[in-house]
């Protein structure tokens, strides 16, 4: 039937609930595609277009949800018409309080969307009403077991990785984070929520040219490592710039560049270096992580319309269209220089050694998941590294710390020999050979 002809007898509809609200554009009977997948994670103000062109053609014609917990029905007609990609419909739902993420119809919504939208807000208000409840659970079956494509804008972005500003004090400046990495307002989460599996090891974050938030997201990796003993990774968008994220993990980056100055920024530890942790991050002291300037290596990307410019997110090394810089912290001032590109070198600075401390079963590892057993009475509290070969941190989940067995999952790795490296307060508990089968 013509698309046209059908818009006149489906007017838009707005449901209205205690719980929430809905506004409806297209056609109420649902259809069944094969959603592409991807991730598009947008850095706030105005949506791009071509980035949210890209999210609609990996809907292939499906059925558009918008989940927000604020605002009305702005991007109906915006995505069902204005962008010129067919869909079959799209439907904004407005969440109004917790009780909501109860709601059948909100869980059929869920399970019949290809593609999910967050909008703008605040993100603790998305932590707060759907985390450990049906909605969290229904939207990762979605983008785990239908291959639905998933994004958002500002809050919306901030809430995609497996480490995630909560904001559940407020927002936070760079100068107040890097004050005190442990103020009340450095609120940094690991509790699962919106589970993206090339997102496992991310934070997130958005508006990042207005103001200058470089300092808040170095304080948010040092945290990750203090809190959590993991040297994650980050991605940045400034306004109106977009990371679409296919399902093969490689980054396309779209803004207005030349005309405009958009910029994406890919962070992470620099394994160039034998020690990658922060020298101080401590309650009630200024942030230091500096490590002769180079504590972090920063691929930054302008963001053009068609995409052109991309990162390889599969080994966080290969790019185009960009340049690298280091990122360093030194008592709570921030800095960056432009440097060369990432190059670890092969492992020259792990000495294995015969440790009966510790061990892990088993080895080789035929699943991606194995399990360090421990003397908890000689490591207290140890920190965890994998490496390939080439001296590139590998990406793993802790899924249980326990009193002598911690259980890991690696993602995204194949077969091969890795090392793995155990810190205990600080020092040495030694390294030992992992292979994957």
């Amino acid at each position: 039937m013509n698309r046209l002809i059908l818009l006149i007898f489906l007017i838009p509809f707005t449901a209205f609930s205690q719980n929430y609200t809905s506004y409806f554009t297209g056609n109420p009977t649902d259809v069944i595609t094969s959603p592409n997948g991807g991730i598009c994670l947008m850095g706030g103000a105005t949506e791009n277009d071509n980035a949210m062109k890209w999210f609609l053609q990996r809907a292939n014609g499906g059925d558009i949800l918008v989940l927000r917990t604020s605002g009305s029905d702005g991007y109906n007609s915006y995505l069902y018409s204005s962008l010129g990609i067919p869909v079959n419909s799209v439907e904004t739902i407005v969440i109004n309080n917790s009780a909501a993420s109860h709601e059948p119809y909100i869980h059929q919504k869920i399970k019949q969307a290809e593609a999910i939208w967050f909008a703008g807000g605040d993100q603790w208000t998305y932590v707060s009403y759907w985390r450990n409840t049906p909605i969290d659970s229904l939207i990762n079956q979605a983008i785990q077991q239908r291959n639905i494509v998933i994004g958002g804008t500002s809050a919306g972005m901030a809430i995609q990785g497996k480490y995630y500003f909560s904001a559940q004090n407020g927002t936070v400046t760079s100068a107040t984070a890097l004050a005190n990495p442990f103020s009340n307002s450095v609120t940094v989460d690991s509790i699962s929520f919106i589970q993206n599996s090339i997102l496992s090891n991310t934070i997130t974050d958005t508006h990042f040219d207005n103001p200058d938030r470089r300092g808040r997201l170095t304080t948010f990796l040092a945290r990750i490592y203090t809190d959590f003993g993991v040297l994650g990774n980050a991605i940045a968008c400034d306004e109106y710039t977009a990371v679409c994220i296919n399902t093969d993990g490689m980054a396309a980056v779209f803004g207005g560049y030349p005309t405009n100055n958009d910029n994406a920024y890919f962070v992470q530890s620099n394994c160039e270096l034998s020690i990658q942790t922060p020298e101080t991050c401590v309650n009630g002291s200024p942030l230091t992580w500096n490590l002769g300037g180079k504590a972090l290596k920063v691929y930054q990307v302008k963001g053009t319309k068609t995409g052109l410019n991309t990162f390889d997110l599969n080994d966080w090394k290969t790019g185009s269209g960009g340049i690298w810089l280091s990122w360093s912290v030194n008592t709570g001032n921030f800095n960056s220089i432009n440097d060369s590109p990432i190059n670890c070198e092969p492992l020259s600075i792990l000495n294995f050694n015969s440790n009966e401390n510790w061990t892990v079963y088993p080895n080789p590892v035929s699943s991606a998941r194995f399990f360090i057993l421990h003397n908890t009475k000689d490591l207290d509290r140890f920190n965890i590294e994998i490496y390939n070969l080439l001296g590139m941190q590998i990406r793993f989940n802790i899924l249980s710390y326990q009193s002598n067995k911690s259980e890991i999952e690696l993602v995204n790795v194949s077969k091969g020999l890795y090392i793995l490296k155990l810190t205990d307060n600080g020092k040495n508990a030694g390294s030992k050979k992992l292979v994957v089968e």
